[in-house]
C-alpha cells in the first residue's frame, strides 16, 4: 500500500439512498417492460461471444463535458483486454441536453440515461452499455461516479476536476478520469464480489464490492474526491490479477454467477 498516505484523512461516502450501497446499486431495476439489472448483470453478456459478438460504448455528455480521449480510449483497451467480442469494441459520442436540474440521483441518472438510449442494451447480436457525462455533481459531491444498473454508468466531470491533487506530483483531473471511467464500467463487469464471490481474498472488508489492493483500479478510494489526497504519483488504471482471475472465473464456470440479464 505504499500510495496511501497516513497523514490524509479519508472521506469515502456510504450512499444512503435505496438501493444503492457506495457507487454501486445493488436493486434490480425495471422498467419499460423489462428488467434493467444490477451492476454486473450482463458481465457474461460481455465476457462471452457465443450471443453477442460485439459491444458498442454509447458517450452521451453535456456540452464542455465531453471525456478526454485518453480516457475512452484507455476503456476500449481495458474492454479489449477482458471481453470475448469477435466484432470488436465501438465507442459511440452524443452531445446531449440533460436538463437535470440540481444535483444528480442514482433515479435522474437511471432516468435521463434511458431517456437517451440510443440501443436497448441487448440488441441482435450487440451488446450496449452507456456512459453518462453530465453537468453537475452527484447528490453526494464527495463521489465521482456512480454504476447504476446493469449497463449504465455516469461521471461527474465538476467532481472530477475537483478531485485531482493540490500538490505537485498529484494526479491530474485527466488521470483522474481515466481511472474512474475504467473503474466504474469494472463495475458493470461484476467487480468485486457484485454477482460472484471470488476464489481470493481481495475485497476490501471496509468498502464492499472494492478491492483492498491499491495498484488496482477496482481500488475503493478511487471513485472518492478524496483521491488527489490519497494517492501521490500515477493512478492505478488497470485490473490487477486478482481482478482478472475474477473475470477468467466467471467466464469460464469456475465461480456462481448470478443475478444475469443473459447467461450462456
Amino acid at each position: 500500500m505504499g500510495r496511501v498516505q497516513t497523514q490524509f484523512s479519508v472521506l469515502i461516502a456510504v450512499l444512503m439512498l435505496t438501493g444503492l450501497s457506495g457507487c454501486i446499486s445493488d436493486e434490480m431495476i425495471s422498467g419499460g417492460g423489462e428488467k434493467r439489472g444490477i451492476p454486473g448483470g450482463l458481465a457474461l453478456a460481455c465476457l462471452d461471444s457465443s450471443k453477442y459478438t460485439e459491444i458498442v460504448i454509447e458517450v452521451d455528455y453535456e456540452e464542455g463535458y465531453q471525456p478526454k480521449s485518453s480516457s475512452t480510449d484507455l476503456l476500449k483497451q481495458r474492454l479489449e483486454q477482458v471481453c470475448d467480442k469477435p466484432d470488436g469494441v465501438t465507442i459511440t459520442f452524443t452531445e446531449t441536453v440533460f436538463g437535470n436540474q440540481g444535483s444528480w440521483t442514482s433515479d435522474d441518472v437511471r432516468y435521463h440515461a434511458w431517456e437517451n438510449k440510443e440501443n436497448q442494451p441487448q440488441t441482435s447480436s450487440t451488446l450496449h452499455w452507456q456512459v453518462l457525462f453530465p453537468s453537475g455533481t452527484y447528490s453526494d459531491d464527495s463521489v465521482l461516479g456512480v454504476a447504476v444498473d446493469a449497463s449504465t454508468v455516469a461521471i461527474f466531470g465538476d467532481s472530477v476536476e475537483e478531485a485531482k491533487g493540490p500538490f505537485f506530483g498529484r494526479p491530474s483531473a485527466e488521470e483522474v478520469e481515466n481511472s474512474v471511467l475504467v473503474h466504474e464500467v469494472g463495475h458493470l463487469l461484476g467487480l468485486v464480489n457484485i454477482v460472484y464471490q471470488s476464489l481470493v481474498e481481495h475485497e476490501d472488508p471496509d468498502h464492499p464490492n472494492h478491492s483492498d489492493n491499491d495498484e488496482s483500479v477496482m481500488y475503493w478510494a478511487i471513485d472518492s474526491t478524496s483521491i488527489g489526497n490519497i494517492i501521490s504519483g500515477d493512478l492505478p488504471n488497470e485490473f490487477d490479477q486478482d481482478d482478472l482471475k475474477d473475470l477468467t472465473d466467471m467466464k469460464n464456470g469456475n465461480v456462481e454467477v448470478y443475478d444475469q440479464l443473459w447467461t450462456p
